[in-house]
């Protein structure tokens, strides 16, 4: 029973990444959870440092704008953890309404349709997003760089080099994972197949469930898989050893910037009519990444508290390896279109047919007023 129960946070956890920029729907949760009102989570998981950077601020009534946001379970969504916390006690500038959302396709609808106003999704999302809408999405913030690992059940793989011959069974298909596995198989002089045909390395893509299952297990002796659900992994096999930190992989290449996998949206039009209600959202969610990164425990039972990680256990040991980041402003254009350019070469169609235009990029009130 323990395994079983195990299993399940794994395919959680695993669902999250593995349908950022698919569009596949992953098995929803419960979707919907929002914040506001009752504050009665937050103060069961306990909170850090406030809004302001104190520690123990009087709470006061949130009086901006009502916000809806979104994000999706797993690491995207594990840095507004202690933001959600904050809402819930009435200590932030403006009330968000949030949804915790499992599926893909649940934020994409919503973004659309103008049911949320600011959504944690994957960076490769934002792009088709903005395509699709016609601009009507922007990306204000960077929150996720990197979080993909090998695993292996063995020691024989200890660089890239090491995956010739292998099997990778993997999670991801024209998602954010294939493209960068391909990407750093290219970068390394190794060729790969999906089809079973004649190749350096194979890839096998395959379901979040049975993938989690037979990591495991043991079953699968090379897989390919996201924090936190490399961590459930580990917890339940030991022998599933960490062999290659794809972050640091990609780090060597000399020409493609930093893998950012996660980021913050805006649509356009929200932005438009409410700009000082996008600045304190930023500012927020800023020091809410920061509080997760510096009191990883209250971070991990909010996120159990929230639906983010299903169990506080594996959040605890996941956050330090989800490689959080913070970039706004100016500073996002440059961050991301590197890995942009990679994705399009890889394939266009991977954020939505053509490079980003400079719109893309949302500037705060503050920043375009100098």
């Amino acid at each position: 029973m323990k395994k079983l129960t195990a299993l399940l946070l794994a395919l959680a956890l695993c669902l999250g990444l593995a349908a950022c920029g698919s569009g596949q729907t992953a098995a929803s949760s419960s979707g919907t959870g929002s914040t506001s009102g009752s504050g009665s989570a937050a103060q069961s998981a306990g909170t850090s440092a406030q809004p302001d950077g104190s520690a123990d601020a009087d709470t006061t009534e949130s009086t901006g704008v009502d916000v809806n946001f979104a994000v999706l379970s797993g690491p995207t969504g594990i840095g507004a953890s202690q933001l959600m916390g904050w809402n819930d006690e009435g200590k932030t500038a403006n009330h968000y309404n949030v949804t915790v959302a499992t599926a893909n396709d649940e934020v994409v609808a919503g973004l659309t349709n103008g049911d949320f106003d600011i959504a944690a999704v994957a960076t490769n999302l934002a792009a088709n997003l903005y395509a699709k809408t016609n601009g009507g999405v922007q990306i204000c913030a960077l929150n996720t760089y990197g979080v993909l690992y090998i695993l292996e059940n063995g020691d024989s793989i200890q660089s890239m080099a090491d995956l010739a011959g292998k099997t990778i069974y993997a999670i991801g298909q024209g998602a954010n994972p294939e493209y960068v596995l391909e990407y750093l198989l290219e970068q390394n002089d190794l060729t790969w197949s999906t089809d079973g045909s004649e190749a350096d390395v194979q890839i096998e893509f395959m379901d979040a469930q049975t993938l989690s299952a037979g990591a495991a297990s043991g079953e699968y002796d090379v897989v390919l898989l996201p924090v936190p659900a490399v961590t459930s992994v580990q917890m339940q096999n030991a022998d599933m050893r960490t062999a290659l930190d794809l972050t640091a992989e990609w780090n060597k290449l000399d020409n493609s910037g930093v893998l950012t996998m996660g980021c913050i949206v805006v649509r356009t039009a929200f932005a438009q009519e409410h700009p000082e209600a996008v600045d304190a959202f930023l500012q927020e969610y800023g020091k809410s990444i920061e509080a997760v990164q510096s009191d990883v425990d209250t971070a991990a039972q909010l996120c159990e508290t929230y639906g983010i990680v299903a169990k506080a256990a594996v959040a605890k040991k996941a956050i330090p390896d989800c490689n959080l980041c913070f970039v706004s402003g100016a500073e996002i254009q440059s961050a991301i279109e590197p890995y942009y350019n990679v994705l399009f070469a890889a394939n266009p169609a991977s954020i939505g047919g053509a490079m980003p235009g400079s719109d893309f990029y949302y500037v705060s009130a503050a920043s375009s007023n100098g």
